[in-house]
Parts: structure tokens; C-alpha cells; sequence
């Protein structure tokens, strides 16, 4: 395959192919039928092309994965997976060689897994590609990660109820304490940080970040990655960041005893610390930091708040359809009749509900979803929550209790009142919270 063109910066699509791509593709299919038009007349834009317009779709990541007789291009739109192409073996050949080449990795190893990165400019705007290459059964399957800088978003962005906005901006003003924010691989957590961090960063506060990897670049931050080959691991990290005399301290994960317990200290001996674990609820992010070793007592004197997310999908505003259902409807007011009514939109007090369903169209590749919206809770730490934690009968369950009787409003409850809202469905919420 014949060489993308390079800038100082990377890989720049061509402002011709932006031009096609903004003009034919709308979704998934016009994007499947462009790569296909490209392949039959063997164009030295393939890549361009498939790099412009997974860009232009806002895709997290892009799949090539071979199989016995041909490959096939997936990207991930929404956090959901789509089948985007099939080609013939020969292109998947040329497209892995040209993508090593760029990410600098080596052509020859097969046999091995293998990391690297470029960067794609697209408009002017310079975006990230992180590529993971992995031995498969019909060769090397591939993972283009988008990094792309126009999605970090301010914290008014993110989704959040009016009384949560008020609890973030109390939160964020504390100069020490803990701010961790919960949930699974796609939840959206670094999206939240550097919202916090957009919103906190100024000339007078000194801001470092310890990342694995570092996934956005925001000016006035000193930013470090990982490198445990090097022996450079977040515990180690931490010990070097806390001599740099950082107001606010962003640690990408907690995921090992040392780094639980310089994550704490940090955090009693002035300075803010952002950071994320791997739970389900907001409540299990106390008991994940006490499992890996962390002092409860010293833990929960650290923690200011915990923050639970998901990410469900946004009906297409283009072809969604208001629809009454009795049976919904009857869900909704038991779910949610308990909650206080300035929380509660308008809709929930109408004689009848009608919900927002998913109708498909072509902007929105007929899946009747474009976007996606944050669902949250929220757990402030306080006396109470306090005394719970410091329990001899310490659970995820009693914790989540105490957190309730406060006023904590669940993750479920948060999505539905955004069903209310016309935003999503319950079947989303149902998928990503349960």
C-alpha cells in the first residue's frame, strides 16, 4: 500500500477525502460502501479513509481482525461494536504493514504482542492513535484506539442533575482530600477527571497526572506515563510526583496495595488527588481501597467523594418517537415515587408518561441511538458514612445503605429519571446499570 501522507505531527488526511467523507457518510452504511468503492479500485486512500471517517463517526476504536479467507474492519460507536467491511486478505496484509510501519513496531514479529502509537491530523486538529497488535489464529488482529482531544468536556457537559453540579462545585473547591470515581472499562471515569480538571486547572495551581497511558493532553498539567519495564509503576511515580509539590495529584488507577496506601497519605498531607478503581457501585469503591491494604480509618478520613458512572446511549434525536406504555409507565412511578419532586421531571407528574423510544435512520446507522449521556451516584463523605465504614461489620451493601438514607440517589434511579427526560430508554439503563 503506497505511503499516507505525513506531517511533523503524523498522518494527515488529505483535505479532498474530509471533503468526500463529510459529504457521503452519514453512518455506518454510506461508510461501508465508501471503504468497498475504495478497495474495488485499489486507492492509495484506504487508510485515509478509514482513519478520517471513524474520526468523523466519533468511534472509540477500530477493529481489523482477520479471518481464514478475508478480514473484516468493527469500530466501536457508543460503546457498542458495529461490523463495518469485509476485504480480501492481500489489502489486510498491506493495511497492517503500513499501520506498524506508522506506529513503529516491527514488521517481521508475528508472534508477539505488540504496542505503539501515531497521530492522525484531521482538520487541523491533531488526534492520537494508540494500536495494539496481537497474535490471532489467521494472523495479527489489530486495535486502532482514537484519542481524539474534542471529546474532553467540561463538567456542565457530562450529564449530571442540577443538585449533582452543585455537589461537584463544593467538591472541586476543597484543596486535599479524595475525589475517586468507580465503574467498569468504558464507563467514561477519565472523561469525568479531566472535566474536573478543566475546571480546577489555573496558573496558580500546580496539576500532575500519572496516567497508563496518558489519553489526553491538556495544556498546563505536567503529565507522566507509566513504564513498569523501566520500574517507573504508579507507587514509584507517586513517590517522585509528591516531591514536586503538587496541589492536585491525578493517579489513572489505584490497583495495588502501594499505591492505595501513597494515594491516602497524599491525600492527608495536603494535596487533592483524583483517581479511579475498577467497581460496580460507588459503595464498593471504599471496600475495593480497604481490600488492597489501605487503613479504613485513614481511608475514609481521605475521601471526600466517590463517584459511580455508566454510559448509556442517547436516542437519535433524528428518528426517536415519543411512545405511551402502560407497563412503563407503572415501572417508572414505582422506581421512582420515593425521590424528592424537585429532583423528578415534569413528565413524571403528567396523566400519562410517554417515554422516547428508538425508531432507526440513517444518521444514526439504524440503531435508533447517537451519543451517549453520563448516569451517575454520588456518595459525600460525612459522619455517618464515616461511622459505617469504621463498623466492624463493614459491607458494600451496608455502606450503600447508609448512603441511601442520606439522600444518595442510585445509578438506575439517575438513568430513569433521564428516561423521563426523553433521553435514553430503559432498556439502556437496564443494560449498562442493571
Amino acid at each position: 500500500m503506497p505511503e499516507t501522507k505525513k506531517t511533523t505531527r503524523g498522518v494527515e488526511v488529505e483535505s479532498s477525502i474530509i471533503s468526500t467523507i463529510k459529504e457521503r457518510i452519514k453512518g455506518i452504511p454510506d461508510f461501508k460502501e465508501e471503504i468497498e468503492k475504495l478497495l474495488e479500485q485499489k486507492t492509495t486512500n484506504v487508510l485515509d479513509t478509514i482513519l478520517g471517517g471513524a474520526i468523523f463517526l466519533d468511534m472509540s476504536d477500530i477493529h481489523i481482525e482477520p479471518e481464514e479467507e478475508k478480514a473484516k474492519i468493527r469500530g466501536r460507536i457508543d460503546g457498542m461494536l458495529q461490523d463495518i467491511v469485509f476485504f480480501d486478505i492481500k489489502i489486510y496484509k498491506s493495511l497492517i504493514s503500513r499501520l506498524k510501519v506508522l506506529s513503529r513496531l516491527k514488521i517481521n514479529i508475528t508472534d508477539q504482542p505488540q504496542d505503539g502509537r501515531f497521530s492522525v491530523v484531521f482538520e487541523g486538529n491533531e488526534i492520537e492513535i494508540r494500536v495494539s497488535v496481537i497474535p490471532a489464529e489467521y494472523g495479527e488482529a489489530i486495535v486502532l484506539r482514537i484519542l481524539n482531544p474534542q471529546s474532553l468536556i467540561s463538567i456542565e457537559e457530562l450529564g449530571l442533575r442540577k443538585d449533582l453540579v452543585s455537589i461537584f462545585e463544593k467538591e472541586i473547591k476543597k484543596p486535599t482530600g479524595m475525589m475517586i470515581v468507580a465503574g467498569p472499562t468504558g464507563a467514561g471515569k477519565t472523561t469525568t477527571l479531566y472535566a474536573i480538571l478543566k475546571k480546577i486547572n489555573k496558573p496558580e495551581v500546580k496539576i500532575i497526572t500519572i496516567e497508563d497511558p496518558i489519553e489526553y493532553h491538556l495544556d498546563g498539567l505536567s503529565q507522566t506515563q507509566v513504564n513498569p519495564k523501566k520500574g517507573y509503576d504508579f507507587a514509584s511515580g507517586l513517590r517522585s510526583i509528591m516531591r514536586q509539590d503538587p496541589n492536585v495529584i491525578l493517579v489513572g488507577e489505584i490497583r495495588d496495595v502501594e499505591t492505595s496506601k501513597i494515594t491516602v497519605q497524599a491525600a492527608l498531607t495536603g494535596h487533592l488527588v483524583l483517581s479511579t478503581v475498577h467497581t460496580n457501585d460507588a459503595s464498593g469503591a471504599i471496600i475495593r481501597l480497604i481490600n488492597l491494604g489501605a487503613d479504613p480509618s485513614s481511608t475514609i478520613s481521605a475521601l471526600n467523594m466517590i463517584i459511580a458512572q455508566r454510559l448509556p446511549r442517547r436516542v437519535c434525536k433524528n428518528c426517536g418517537e415519543l411512545v405511551y406504555s402502560p407497563e412503563k409507565e407503572k415501572m417508572l412511578k414505582e422506581e421512582l415515587k420515593d425521590l424528592p419532586k424537585e429532583i423528578l421531571p415534569p413528565s413524571f407528574f403528567e396523566k400519562e408518561i410517554k417515554i422516547i423510544e428508538p425508531k432507526g435512520c440513517k444518521q444514526c446507522s439504524f440503531t435508533g441511538y447517537k451519543g451517549r449521556i453520563g448516569i451517575y451516584e454520588i456518595i459525600s463523605i460525612d459522619k455517618e458514612i464515616e461511622k459505617s465504614v469504621l463498623s466492624s461489620s463493614i459491607s458494600a451493601t451496608s455502606l450503600k445503605e447508609a448512603a441511601l438514607k442520606k439522600g444518595m440517589i442510585s445509578l438506575k434511579k439517575d438513568g430513569l429519571i433521564k428516561v423521563l427526560e426523553g433521553i435514553t430508554t430503559i432498556e439502556e439503563i437496564e443494560r449498562v446499570a442493571g
